[in-house]
């Protein structure tokens, strides 16, 4: 029996194939719009429960209670990308120059480049309880078990502290342990935040799991995002 998230990195690559969500003439949003249906905007939300939702054009488009950032030139092609931020745990830095980042709804899984993964690591260990250890899992490479099996993360979040990205000008993106952490099938809990390096990825993505239960709209008309 495959676990929840193997079935997600499955349906991610299935939908890659034949749903084009970037920035690029082929994408979906491009193509309505030059057609004249929708407007230049694609929004999602993804539920920790499963599910959620997919927009294109304009006419949901909350007008309060979002936070609109300009969306950067990117040097990764057509992701789309708030610019460089500055990463911190628990509110303090990790002392690492700010990063590129770029938002990918067909990535599973978050990505950081070796300096900022390799600091995100120290500091999660370094703030542990002595209850979890760690432990070698074939679902993802750096794992914990603790005292009884685990069901959901929710019975393991207080041992782990928020991730934060600083765009400046007042934009900041919370990363809960909700969003970076998940229960694989043996009931350990795992870092749902991976090495870009090792995976060959040259650049930061924020992947879906980061994403869950948050408004994300892209809105190439006026090049912003939303969230």
């Amino acid at each position: 029996m495959i676990s929840k998230w193997e079935r997600m990195a499955r349906c991610r690559r299935r939908r890659t194939a034949c749903l084009r969500l970037g920035k690029d003439q082929l994408a979906c949003s491009s193509s309505s719009s030059k057609k004249g249906i929708t407007k230049i905007v694609v929004g999602h939300c993804f539920s920790t429960n499963g599910g959620g939702f997919l927009f294109f054009g304009d006419d949901i488009v909350p007008t309060s209670r979002v936070t609109w950032v300009p969306m950067a030139r990117t040097t990764s092609g057509n992701y789309y990308s708030p610019g460089s931020g500055t990463l911190y745990f628990d509110r303090r830095s990790l002392g690492v120059k700010p990063m590129e980042v770029v938002f990918d709804s067909g990535s599973t899984y978050t990505y950081f480049a070796a300096q900022p993964y390799q600091a995100t690591v120290n500091e999660l260990k370094a703030g542990l309880s002595k209850s979890l250890k760690e432990v070698s899992d074939v679902i993802l490479p750096l794992c914990w078990k603790g005292q009884k099996v685990f069901k959901y993360v929710s019975e393991v979040k207080n041992d782990f502290k928020s991730l934060f990205l600083n765009f400046g000008k007042n934009s900041v993106m919370e990363i809960p342990p909700e969003n970076y952490l998940i229960v694989t099938k043996y009931g350990n809990v795992c870092l749902g935040i991976l090495d870009g390096t090792a995976a060959k990825q040259t650049f930061n993505i924020i992947g879906d799991i980061t994403m869950q239960d948050q408004m994300i709209i892209y809105d190439n008309e006026k090049g912003q995002r939303a969230k």
